[in-house]
């Protein structure tokens, strides 16, 4: 609600007339009824993903289907932000705003561009990343597969192929051997619960769009079957969880042997599922969605938790966000609380820690941003108030990216991008975001 400085300064007055005893005691009560302040020890981070920012990425799938006609790519990612480049610049961003933590992924496709062929001097470039992080006091927390694979790997069916779960664990143990020394938290995969329902969350229509183009890939490399990691058209949705299923837990047992203790996870897109009415549909819908990773999740050492809004679940469907409601650029409700009532709820099912690995807002509206955050992260300390074990928060996401099929279109970064110079200049709610760590962490 909009308060003029006239009503401000009357309000003012009124509160001086009150005297000053009461205001110190409805001070005083709220203080104690907000939530204790984030532990000391709690990870504060920002987080990307290679293709999205890395640039001329030749060798993965997403590559490939840009360039493929028809595309459902509103934009080729091209040069990106040209991170693989400027790596370090973004580390001092993630830095200059106070954060201890920086989610970064490895490219699949750079280190292994054709089957069995590992390159060194890709593992050497994620090296030094990880090794500059550390020097500047960041912690590393590396994805080994955020959605993109190798064209070869897509080309033989990606995660259709029996053999896909043995293909990720090769790459996740040649990864490790060579990386896993420095890293602080490493996840598997990304958001492989979405496969085969992503028809479900985003727009209509794109999934005829996406079928067409992956036929129109696999006919331009001579292949039955081209199934990209990121793809919305899944011809066995069953088989591709079942083959996620396994890879994970495979990948994560060729990480560890690598390295024991390091901590390994998966990181889920999850909804804030509620039930609008009795006998709604909102059971069913975690049980398709998450709950088997969720079951899964329960062997692993914390699991990722990654959020953008709510849904309101009733006998026949969803339903509608209030007419009233604050929205992102596709017209989804900002919700704040959202966040709390995932993470309450992946626990209950998982029993793990849980990290944030991802949660942001797509707008351009960047003052909804600077409202957003501190609001969802009240609601995150009220439920680890609760008793839930949160081990950190990594905002989605540093700098304004390739958001895959909707290309530039939408801005989730903390700070801008020019796409020519590849400047990168810090909005508001980057300042909102650092100050609220500072205001809100013990011992900050």
């Amino acid at each position: 609600m909009a308060i003029d400085r006239r009503t401000f300064v009357a309000a003012s007055a009124a509160g001086l007339a009150m005297g000053a005893a009461p205001l110190a005691a409805a001070k005083a009560a709220k203080a104690a009824a907000a939530p204790a302040p984030f532990p000391a020890g709690f990870i504060w981070g920002a987080a990307t993903a290679g293709h999205q920012i890395e640039g001329n990425n030749v060798n993965a799938d997403s590559w490939l289907l840009e360039h493929t006609k028809p595309t459902v790519y509103a934009d080729p990612s091209g040069d990106a932000a040209n991170s693989f480049a400027l790596w370090r610049r973004d580390l001092e961003l993630v830095q200059n705003l106070g954060l201890g933590a920086y989610r970064f992924s490895l490219e699949w496709a750079r280190i292994e561009p054709e089957p069995g062929e590992f390159s060194i001097a890709m593992l050497d470039h994620y090296k030094a990343m990880i090794e500059g992080a550390r020097a500047m006091g960041l912690k590393p927390i590396v994805t080994f597969n955020h959605f993109t694979t190798p064209i070869w790997f897509a080309a033989r069916g990606g995660w259709l192929h029996p053999d896909a779960p043995q293909l990720f664990a090769r790459f996740c143990d040649r990864a490790a051997r060579h990386l896993a020394a420095g890293i602080d938290h490493a996840t598997t995969l990304n958001e492989p619960n979405l496969a085969g329902v992503l028809q479900h969350l985003l727009p209509g229509g794109l999934l005829e769009a996406d079928k067409a183009m992956a036929a129109a890939a696999a006919i331009k490399l001579g292949v039955p079957t081209f199934l990209a990691g990121n793809g919305l058209y899944q011809p066995d949705p069953a088989k591709v969880q079942t083959n996620l299923q396994a890879g994970h837990t495979a990948g994560k047992a060729a990480i560890k042997a690598v390295r024991a203790d390091l901590p390994v996870g998966v990181s889920l897109a999850m909804l804030d599922d509620q039930e609008a009415e009795p006998g709604s549909l909102r059971d069913a819908m975690r049980e398709k969605f998450y709950n088997s990773w969720l079951r899964l999740a329960r062997a692993d050492d914390f699991l990722g938790v990654q959020n953008y809004e709510r849904s309101r679940w009733g006998k026949k469907g969803k339903l509608d966000a209030p007419a009233d409601a604050r929205r992102n650029t596709v017209g989804s409700e900002l919700y704040p609380a959202s966040l709390a009532g995932a993470v309450r709820y992946a626990h209950q099912i998982s029993q793990v820690p849980i990290m944030v690995t991802e949660h942001g807002v797509g707008t351009d509206n960047d003052a909804d941003r600077a409202w957003f955050i501190p609001e969802a992260l009240d609601h995150l300390r009220a439920v680890m108030a609760e008793g839930v074990p949160v081990k950190g928060y990594l905002h989605w996401s540093l700098i304004d990216n390739f958001e895959w099929v909707f290309g530039y279109k939408i801005h989730f970064g903390l700070h801008t991008l020019d796409r020519q110079t590849f400047e990168r200049r810090p909005k508001p709610s980057a300042l909102v975001y650092r100050d609220y760590i500072k205001s809100h962490t013990a011992g900050a």
